[in-house]
């Protein structure tokens, strides 16, 4: 299969990042965008991962030339409250935890919240990651002196308008670099042997980028590849979302996503540059739309804004390439809006897709490796947001009944032998063992806020044959007191920096 000629079908931020890949790393290929001018995009995904860094490095866009177009901040953390139980929270941060000084990696700091039990989960973030002064305080600086080991322009992600970001892609990048535009609805889809033959009887191509969202027009209905439903392991199928005016736009715009935990679902809150982006995810197993709709309001604390209602569709076609057709995006699969995975699976499978394009003509092996690389990440992805149900102890609704009562483990074991991925892994070793293996900040971040130590007494004095603790707290009480006093070090050092607000103002919006 010689791909000389490509249409991506389906705007959007996921089609126009698409567009942009290929555009930067095959201009020489002739690559079209069809979109309709009367579907309206999802719109979902104001929300990004740490990992976008990469993709935005891999086109060669600064953050000074989209951000301000796209009503875009900074964003360091995911903050998550209520899960674990109500009146707790903690923050899972991006980028590396930092080790140095340490005498076990990031199992210090769990011997120090089993010597100190009253330590809040909450101090695992502050202890381990550096930005989390910055998030504390609500600070934001380059960190240009490297007086932390925090790199800006790697450890921060985005908040922005997907749908500006999507337009701002066409204008600036991909139409000026020579992708064809194509504004009209797909009417009639021809195939063959060889998959699609024309959309609309005239658009023909080697290949077809599925960037449909939900619909999954090429791929799912017309391809009719299976599905392969996640539903019962993350039950939420529905959102409502909105946008919140700021009131005190120095105080509110923070530079993390709250996740909060609510009667059968939660709620997201995305502060972007001029407005704040919020929705509620639920499941409608438990909870009507209307119904969800006034929790939502009650949660918000008002009715007086406009609400859109979301149906999602949660898992994963069973193949992403069938023959021309190449899914990416919601088109491909999708779990929840937890964890702001939306983007993350697009510009992740156009890593990919990019690595298999380079190599030539695409065989069969090529598209079935395709598959298995995004799958991998995919179900990687769905085990680590399962965990954040699977950890949580709440009983409060139906709905966090039935998650406590769920036998997670077949499905979740099937899900890992595919993916091979590292939470099921961790959480066996927590009875196995005393300690985490390896520094997966993100498993280590979410075990300590839902409490899922390794460190226990009794694996201590099985596995060291010494029942006195006080031994143990001699041992760790260095230990303990050098985590406390970095901390320390890195609330002076941005104690003096610039509020996020007047960060961006500085930096990017020249205001």
């Amino acid at each position: 299969m010689d791909i000389k000629k490509i249409i991506i079908v389906g705007g959007g931020t996921a089609g126009w990042m698409t567009a942009t890949t290929l555009i930067k790393f095959f201009p020489n290929k002739n690559i079209s965008l069809i979109e309709s001018p009367t579907i309206p995009t999802v719109g979902v995904g104001e929300s990004t991962l740490g990992s976008i860094r990469g993709w935005q490095a891999m086109v060669g866009i600064k953050d000074s030339e989209f951000m301000k177009a796209c009503d875009a901040s900074y964003k360091l953390s995911i903050k998550f409250t209520d899960f674990y139980k109500k009146g707790e929270a903690f923050h899972y941060p991006f980028g590396d935890p930092v080790v140095e000084g340490n005498k076990s990696l990031l199992n210090d700091w769990w011997f120090k919240k089993m010597l100190y039990p009253k330590t809040p989960s909450s101090d695992f973030a502050d202890c381990t990651y550096p930005q989390m002064s910055l998030v504390n305080q609500n600070k934001c600086f380059l960190n240009e002196k490297k007086e932390m080991l925090f790199d800006f322009h790697r450890h921060t992600a985005f908040h922005f308008d997907a749908t500006k970001f999507g337009i701002w892609l066409r204008d600036n990048v991909c139409i000026p670099k020579g992708i064809k535009h194509i504004k009209e609805d797909i009417n009639t889809i021809e195939q063959d042997d060889n998959g699609i033959k024309t959309l609309n009887k005239k658009h023909s191509a080697d290949l077809f980028i599925d960037c449909t969202g939900f619909k999954s027009l090429l791929l799912d209905k017309t391809l009719k590849e299976k599905f392969n439903d996640l539903s019962d392991i993350l039950p939420n199928d529905s959102a409502w979302a909105t946008r919140i005016p700021y009131k005190n736009k120095e105080k509110e715009l923070v530079g993390y996503t709250n996740c909060t935990a609510i009667e059968n679902g939660w709620v997201w809150r995305i502060p972007l540059w001029s407005r704040i982006g919020s929705g509620y995810v639920y499941s409608s197993k438990f909870v009507d739309d209307d119904t969800a709709l006034k929790q939502f309001q009650k949660h918000l604390k008002t009715k007086e804004l406009d609400f859109r209602k979301i149906k999602m569709r949660v898992g994963i076609h069973n193949r992403l390439w069938v023959k021309n057709v190449c899914a990416i995006g919601l088109s491909a699969g999708f779990i929840e809006p937890l964890e702001s995975n939306g983007l993350f699976s697009v510009h992740e499978f156009l890593h990919h897709l990019v690595r298999t394009l380079d190599r030539g003509p695409v065989s069969q092996w090529d598209k079935d490796v395709y598959t298995n690389a995004c799958k991998t990440i995919f179900y990687g992805f769905t085990d680590f947001v399962a965990m954040h149900y699977a950890l949580s102890h709440r009983q409060d609704t139906n709905y966090w009944k039935a998650n406590f009562n769920k036998q997670w483990s077949d499905k979740v074991v099937n899900l890992l032998y595919e993916s091979h991925h590292g939470f099921l892994n961790h959480a066996v070793n927590r009875n196995a063992d005393y300690r985490f293996i390896g520094l997966e900040g993100g498993i280590h971040s979410i075990a300590a806020g839902m409490n899922w130590a390794p460190t226990h007494s009794v694996s201590l004095i099985k596995g060291n044959v010494d029942p006195d603790i006080d031994n143990w707290k001699k041992i760790w009480k260095d230990v303990s007191n050098h985590l406390t006093n970095r901390k320390r070090k890195w609330d002076l050092i941005v104690k003096d920096e610039l509020s996020l607000h007047k960060f961006l103002k500085k930096h990017i919006y020249d205001v």
